[in-house]
């Protein structure tokens, strides 16, 4: 969410955010409901103010004026309504170095590390592979949990647990404070993180919330979070840091579920885009200084790319567009991976700045030294998830006879060596 006042006083400025960001919005539009909802509120305000001045023996005049107030109420409830529907959908100003276009067509390549490998005979994909070792079936994933379900099996299910727990092991040696924080979340988590209303189609909701122990129904909304993010978030909704607090370091492991309603035909086989999957995710609170915020974006995207060194995967690093980035994204990086079947690249991480923008959903501020109150800045990173990024390991690590080597980093996490096929 966006300060109003800075709406006001640079409404050009939101303008071109909001085309840039192919966001549907008409700044006119809110910056009239605005100007109406402050005039009602002013009215009331001096309405009320008049009724406190007025004395037993003004019955008359007192009626006249609750009449007016009741009057103008309504009005106010539905302007105030629609502005605030309306605030929510305002995104956050980018950053001047972010590329302007309309899809990852556009995103920018701005590194790379690794040399792609070069086989000497003809590489399968990791579905193949999958099969062949009998470490993923779809099958019967797909038979249990429908389209893009899946199965990982003996040695991959042994190094998807192995690949997070050296993650957890890495951020905790980094001063990450470690949760395991809830996946089924109330309405608040994901409209302070900017889930809703953007990209709600993408969220499961829960049919069947439960009931109180009265026997009554829950009739409070729940949804199954995505990513840890929401999550990790609320934990320090309205919450107020001295300065001297932050900056705030968090990880969290959880397991994520998305509906992937809006990748329709894309990725329908194999790991790369599934509906329930396992992450690691980073956020970090700093102060309101962009930066300090812009140099923990660049920290936590370091932690990523030295996660997939250790792994000795081939990635690059891409710098997201306006349209591409979400809105509430200040500045953004994703970073992709080396996939051979692919023969490209594909995201395995993704890295943001929000600046103030959610802290400002979920009243998350701090005491500066001077004493005065300020929304902090949020930042958050993938640390790994899998298992799309067993898709990259599966497939960069596959030798001639059909097996596949175990990354060093994960050797000691794992009782076997190298993954080969069942006798």
């Amino acid at each position: 969410m966006m300060d109003i006042k800075f709406i006001r006083e640079n409404k050009e400025v939101m303008k071109k955010t909001v085309s840039e960001k192919r966001i549907d919005l008409d700044v006119d539009k809110l910056l009239s409901l605005d100007e109406k909802r402050r005039d009602l509120i002013k009215k009331i305000e001096e309405l009320r103010a008049e009724q406190n001045k007025l004395t037993k023996d003004d019955i008359e005049k007192g009626k006249e004026v609750k009449e007016e107030i009741k009057k103008i109420s309504p009005d106010l409830k539905k302007i105030e309504e629609d502005y605030g529907a309306m605030m929510l959908l305002v995104p956050n100003v980018h950053s001047e170095d972010t590329p302007v276009g309309d899809d990852d067509n556009d995103n920018v390549e701005v590194s790379k590390w690794g040399e792609v490998p070069n086989f000497s005979f003809t590489p399968k994909n990791h579905i193949e592979i999958g099969k062949e070792l009998d470490i993923i079936d779809f099958e019967k994933g797909v038979k249990t949990s429908g389209f893009r379900g899946y199965y990982l099996k003996n040695e991959a299910a042994f190094m998807s647990l192995a690949l997070l727990w050296y993650c957890i092991e890495k951020m905790t040696e980094k001063g990450f404070t470690l949760m395991i924080p809830p996946t089924i979340l109330r309405e608040f988590a994901l409209l302070g993180s900017g889930h809703f209303p953007f990209g709600k189609e993408e969220v499961y909701q829960i049919a069947n919330p439960g009931k109180l122990s009265d026997g009554s129904s829950v009739k409070e909304k729940l949804y199954l979070g995505g990513t840890s993010e929401p999550a990790l978030l609320a934990y320090y909704a309205d919450t107020l840091f001295q300065e001297k607090e932050l900056p705030v370091k968090a990880c969290a492991f959880s397991q994520c579920y998305r509906s992937e309603v809006g990748s329709y035909g894309k990725d329908t086989k194999g790991l790369y885009r599934v509906r329930e999957f396992m992450k690691v995710e980073q956020v970090v609170l700093c102060k309101n200084d962009l930066e300090e915020s812009n140099r923990w974006l660049e920290e936590m995207k370091g932690i990523s790319e030295e996660i997939l060194q250790d792994l000795k995967l081939p990635y690059r690093v891409i710098q997201v567009c306006t349209g591409d980035m979400g809105a509430g994204k200040h500045k953004m990086y994703d970073i992709e991976t080396w996939m051979p079947s692919r023969e490209s690249y594909g995201e395995t991480h993704s890295d943001s700045n929000l600046t103030d923008w959610q802290p400002r959903r979920l009243n998350i501020k701090y005491k500066n030294k001077e004493g005065e109150r300020e929304f902090v800045h949020a930042l958050n990173n993938t640390v790994i998830a899998s298992p799309r990024i067993l898709i990259a390991i599966l497939e960069n690590y596959q030798k001639e006879d059909g097996s596949i080597a175990v990354p060093d980093v994960l050797k000691k996490h794992l009782p076997f060596d190298e993954i080969k096929k069942k006798a």
